[in-house]
């Protein structure tokens, strides 16, 4: 069995520094905490909770702590949770995807200048709420075409368009040209990091020339499920897991050239274990 794995597969510049800035803290002997989970990576997430830090899912459960250092997530908080955090006298280091801030700083600039503010990505992903909380005014969350072309017609009104870093390319060009048709002032800034158009394209076209294709990442990590999505469309024998554990592989004879890309949040161990054990047992 051939196996290509792609060159742009694991972890990504922001999920690495994240990562190290938590192991780095855990040296200090403080109490340690992440406002989330610093990735969408049960695995890393579970070995960090072993070594003592603690995830804090909410505000509430912020409150309660007394004492420590707060690590926030690689996906970014509001600003509101940021300013409690260092209001509330705990050490914050702020472990934001530098490529996030960018966005958060944008946002917060272009809304102080009276424009609306719309973000193409994923209602309800951590990403996506952390960017609408550093807006200081209207904020609307665009996940489709359709509901793109459901919004009101705004000849010559001024809006900011920004995207999850992680939103697929194409069609966020294909929203921004549906605002630019109903007649809105469009500024547009590219917030799609360059890493997840690397590994998208990468994806495409490794699953466009293999018999069957393996996406491995979080299931909550949505440049995994994209990746997922975009290889389903170039090859029907795509499989989405999280470890090797959940690699059950039924692969007719004819297979065989075999290929594996990796989300974002996905350490190398574990991109290598399947790997091999896709070259040795078929």
């Amino acid at each position: 069995m051939e196996v290509i794995v792609a060159e742009h597969a694991g972890f990504c510049f922001g999920v690495r520094r994240a990562v190290e800035q938590v192991y780095e803290q855990i040296k200090t002997g403080k109490p340690i905490y992440t406002y989330g989970p610093i990735i969408h990576n049960e695995q890393v997430v579970e070995d960090l909770e072993n070594k003592g830090v603690k995830v804090i899912g909410s505000e509430d459960e912020l409150a309660l702590i007394p004492e420590g250092t707060v690590v926030i997530r690689s996906h970014g908080v509001p600003k509101r949770v940021e300013d409690r955090i260092r209001a509330a006298g705990l050490e914050c280091v702020d472990a934001t995807c530098p490529f996030v801030k960018r966005i958060h700083n944008i946002v917060a600039k272009e809304s102080e200048a009276g424009r609306k503010i719309v973000i193409i990505g994923n209602a309800g992903h951590p990403e996506v709420e952390g960017i609408t909380g550093w807006a200081k005014g209207e904020v609307t969350v665009i996940g489709s075409a359709e509901e793109a072309r459901s919004f009101a017609d705004g000849t010559g009104e001024e809006i900011c368009i920004v995207s999850q870093t992680t939103f697929n390319y194409n069609k966020f060009q294909d929203m921004v040209e549906i605002f630019m048709e109903k007649g809105y002032n469009v500024i547009v800034v590219n917030t799609i990091c360059n890493a997840t158009e690397e590994r998208q394209t990468e994806a495409a076209g490794i699953a466009a020339k293999v018999d069957a294709m393996i996406v491995i990442g979080g299931k909550h990590s949505s440049n995994t499920r994209k990746l997922y999505d975009i290889c389903m469309e170039k090859c029907a024998d795509t499989y989405f897991i999280q470890t090797l554990d959940d690699l059950h592989l039924d692969l007719p004879k004819s297979v065989r050239l075999v290929g594996i890309t990796a989300g974002a949040s996905t350490p190398n161990n574990i991109i290598e274990e399947v790997q091999n054990y896709v070259r040795i047992n078929f």
